[in-house]
């Protein structure tokens, strides 16, 4: 790349201050919107609209829609990423601190390790790679534990299953979307994976029975605002953001928001939602982004496509 055509240094600067801070207080904003709003619910709320602006905005610039095969791979994946990860994120929630939420969803790198060895052989299990994987698992079982003697109460059980399955969702979605068909531009491959995991969200939030009781009128204004937060900062611009980053940025630089966002997520339920960081969460927490760091630099066999969606969240 010329210097000519390198952005301004105060762009690339805002652009990962975005998906560093913006993304890591997502988890917050979760939390306080299902204290009102049932989880699946919020969740097809924000990606409906978030899917139909960036689609939206996709097709008014002249972007062809998807293809009928294109259409059946995005709402596959739909279904393992909005649906089975994000969908369980935001359940998971009413149960689980933001902080330790990120943290817990801070495990799909080793999860996509683990699919890259034993799936798409693109990795090979190296000492080093083992040793990472071992220090993440052992991060999560601090956090879980019931005996660690560390003086702060362990997460939800059920909570923390749900978690682990949902980062496991993603990674399976990320390996798989490698071979499947999906349109050329990023932009519209994902917006079209966010319109039909809205979609799918929300026909799953009414298959659960979460419209039933439930009343608009009684949402609270800082639901609402933490779902708009969810809808324009989480989405719409910390996902034009993060497609920026990647056409100017190398691919590593902008990788690290997986291992900023759990310590922006904990920093922030600790200032502004009131949750406690006692010696479990810290031990946790370094365990697994040590893990996330050694793992994310981890060279692979084979040249790599570029990730999904990102999480956003």
């Amino acid at each position: 790349m010329d210097a000519a055509s390198q952005p301004r240094a105060w762009k690339v600067l805002l652009a990962f201050a975005i998906i560093y801070f913006v993304w890591g207080s997502t988890f917050l904003a979760i939390r306080v919107g299902v204290r009102e709003v049932p989880p699946f619910l919020l969740a097809g709320m924000r990606f409906l609209v978030a899917g139909i602006v960036l689609y939206g905005w996709m097709r008014a610039r002249g972007t062809p829609s998807p293809s009928a095969r294109e259409w059946g791979s995005a709402s596959f994946l739909a279904l393992l990423i909005f649906v089975f990860d994000y969908g369980l994120v935001f359940w998971a929630e009413r149960r689980v601190p933001s902080g330790i939420a990120a943290v817990m969803m801070a495990t799909i790198p080793a999860f996509m390790a683990l699919a890259e060895i034993v799936f798409l052989r693109t990795q090979r299990l190296t000492p080093r790679l083992g040793i990472a994987l071992l220090v993440g698992m052992a991060g999560v079982v601090v956090l879980v534990g019931h005996t660690m003697g560390l003086g702060e109460a362990p997460v939800d059980t059920a909570g923390a299953c749900a978690l682990i399955f949902a980062a496991i969702s993603w990674s399976v979605a990320a390996s798989l979307s490698r071979r499947m068909p999906l349109p050329a531009a990023k932009a519209m491959s994902s917006g079209a994976q966010m319109l039909a995991g809205g979609v799918l969200l929300t026909l799953t939030a009414a298959l659960l029975g979460e419209f039933r009781g439930f009343h608009v009128q009684a949402v609270s204004r800082g639901a609402w605002l933490a779902l708009a937060y969810l809808i324009v900062a989480g989405s719409i611009v910390g996902f034009t953001a993060y497609v920026w980053l990647l056409h100017h940025e190398s691919p590593t630089k902008v990788g690290t928001y997986a291992y900023v966002n759990p310590v922006v997520a904990v920093l922030v339920g600790y200032f502004l939602g009131g949750e406690a960081i006692g010696r479990r969460t810290i031990v946790g927490t370094l365990l697994v982004l040590v893990s996330v760091v050694v793992i994310t630099t981890t060279p692979a066999k084979k040249s790599e496509l570029e990730p999904l969606i990102s999480e956003t969240d």
